[in-house]
């Protein structure tokens, strides 16, 4: 887990290397200080020789500079690590999600991938930052400053030797305890986020219904969960401070006590006590810092994990490994005994015994009631998901043997929730078509019976739109979708209940610009409104995550009583 993750420093490797190579010399200064300082109190002070203790202070300030400034570059070099380290990490898990199949984002949740990205992503980030400055600098300071407390008076120092057992059985006990603490901590931020994704996406249906008190407890519940979580982590990490201060000062107290009677009895020379003390302090220091990495190491582990669990997720829906088919004959689409179930379970299927041939260029009708798998099924051609059981062939060839860039780029879905971007209209329809001139925008959108309201616009095609398309109707948005699915010119295209919020006429001059401007193109419509559909070349009619019946309009209207029944439902409104 450490080694892919940390694989991802990557041009960022000098700098991490550089960082402890600086603490060196800034340690071996902050060693050397006291040995200067015993040296000025015992030979210079106590002899009265004012020019060596002024040339011994001036080596001290020339040290201390030394020291200062090789501490500011190894704080630069590991910033630069560090944030280096961040971006490259963040930029592969981003580029991982959008690997991902829909069953994938299903599993991780997009609270749990959005919290992965950014607050995970920062506690590893700290993480290693104080890695490659504390897991060098303090054992390295440990070892020399040790080395010279006992060169000085081994006795002495078995006083603070005491404290290392107890600091380290803290350090162990905190580790054990606070792991599954901080993991539970993530998890609330993931239904914390997942609250304000809620809201901030759906803020006008909230307004719409007066939820704004409801919306506003709900928050402050899921912060609340955060609070206790982190509170519960944190309680075992600020006991860390106390019990670490308690064990420093008590083995001060204890050094200034013997050390003193050492130097009243003439054992010990008073810089030599002095710079002992500050020896003990570097020491005790050095201890605490490890224990600080230690607990941070606790925190990034919870968050390494959760990103792990995210790098090492396998998309299960890929282009084959060799041999990929890279065009598609036609539009043609055959479902062959097909079964599908969202959780691969052959018990729980929402698709049953699926066969069907569409050929070329048919307009294919899709009707049925609500939960009966319309969208299901058509999201098995362009491989959104994939077949549990049986095969489902575009051009004649079996959808899994095609590259997924070139299946998907000749199957146009226009999915039943439009999702459009930040940016201008002219923006967000070259996602169908990059490099689409002028005049292929203005067709796509006549095709979509968009052009008219857009000019009406201002700014026309370069409209911003604003995030998620907030400056358009519903209706509006739809028929930028279409455009935006045109533009691809596809061999095939899906139209998911995308016409349900344009009135009946617009849907008619929809459906004809389709039949005089796509004749080639194998178009589905699934649709709510028989209206929609009955003009199709023929029509399923679902139920149950099956194939009721297949057939014209007026062939349904004979034999499927379930076709009949939403026919005559609908006319029936209508009249009334």
């Amino acid at each position: 887990m450490y080694r892919k993750i940390f694989s991802y420093v990557g041009e960022y490797r000098k700098q991490a290397i550089l960082s402890p190579v600086t603490i060196i010399g800034e340690v071996a200064m902050e060693v050397l200080i006291p040995m200067v300082m015993a040296s000025i109190i015992d030979k210079g002070i106590k002899a009265g020789r004012i020019g060596y203790v002024a040339g011994m202070g001036l080596l001290m300030v020339v040290m201390a500079i030394v020291s200062l400034s090789f501490g500011a570059l190894a704080g630069r070099l590991s910033a630069v690590a560090a944030m280096g380290f961040a971006k490259n990490l963040r930029g592969a898990l981003f580029r991982k999600v959008q690997d991902f199949s829909f069953a994938n984002v299903d599993k991780f949740s997009t609270a749990s991938l959005t919290t992965r990205l950014t607050t995970d992503v920062n506690n590893i980030q700290n993480a290693f930052m104080m890695f490659i400055r504390t897991a060098f600098r303090a054992p390295i300071m440990l070892v020399c400053a040790l080395i010279a407390a006992l060169k000085m008076n081994a006795r002495l120092s078995t006083v603070f030797l005491c404290a290392v057992p107890v600091l380290l059985c803290v350090v162990i006990i905190i580790m054990t305890k606070a792991h599954p603490r901080f993991k539970a901590m993530l998890a609330n931020y993931d239904k914390m986020n997942a609250s304000v994704q809620e809201n901030l996406t759906g803020i006008r249906t909230v307004k719409a219904f007066v939820r704004e008190e409801y919306e506003k407890k709900k928050f402050t519940d899921s912060t609340e969960a955060v609070r206790k979580a982190q509170v519960n982590a944190e309680k075992l990490i600020i006991m860390t401070m106390p019990i670490m201060q308690f064990v420093m000062y008590s083995s001060i107290i204890s050094i200034l006590f013997f050390g003193g009677r050492m130097a009243v009895g003439g054992e010990m020379e008073t810089g030599e006590l002095s710079s002992f003390i500050s020896y003990v302090g570097q020491v005790l220091m050095s201890l605490m810092m490890l224990s600080f990495l230690f607990v941070m190491f606790v925190l990034s582990r919870a968050s390494l994990q959760r990103i792990y669990e995210v790098l090492t997720e396998e998309p299960d829906i890929v282009s084959p490994a060799e041999n990929a088919v890279t065009t598609v004959a036609d539009g043609s689409v055959s479902f062959r005994n097909v079964s599908f179930s969202y959780f691969k379970d052959m018990e729980n299927l929402a698709l049953s015994g699926i066969n069907v041939d569409i050929k070329s260029g048919e307009t294919i009708g899709i009707i049925g009631g609500t939960g009966s798998s319309k969208t299901s099924l058509v999201q098995l051609i362009p491989r959104l998901y994939d077949a549990t059981d049986g095969e489902v062939l575009v051009g004649g060839r079996n959808v899994r043997e095609y590259s997924l860039d070139v299946l998907r780029d000749n199957v146009a879905m226009v999915l039943q929730k439009n999702v459009l971007f930040s940016g201008t209209i002219r923006d967000n329809l070259k996602w169908g078509n990059a490099e689409a001139t002028d005049e292929e925008i203005e067709k796509a959108c006549k095709s979509a019976c968009a052009h008219d309201f857009i000019m009406d616009f201002p700014n026309g095609y370069d409209t911003d739109l604003g995030q998620g398309g907030v400056n358009v109707s519903g209706g509006q948005k739809q028929r930028i979708c279409i455009a935006r699915a045109l533009l691809k010119k596809p061999k095939i295209i899906i139209l998911d209940d995308s016409t349900s919020a344009v009135d009946t006429a617009t849907d008619s001059n929809i459906r004809k610009a389709f039949r005089e401007d796509l004749a080639d193109t194998t178009t589905f419509i699934i649709a709510q409104r028989i209206s929609s559909v009955q003009d199709a070349d023929r029509i399923i009619v679902m139920d149950a995550g099956k194939i009721s019946d297949i057939g014209t309009h007026a062939e349904l209207l004979e034999r499927s009583e379930i076709y009949r029944e939403v026919y005559e439902s609908q006319q029936k409104g209508a009249e009334e």
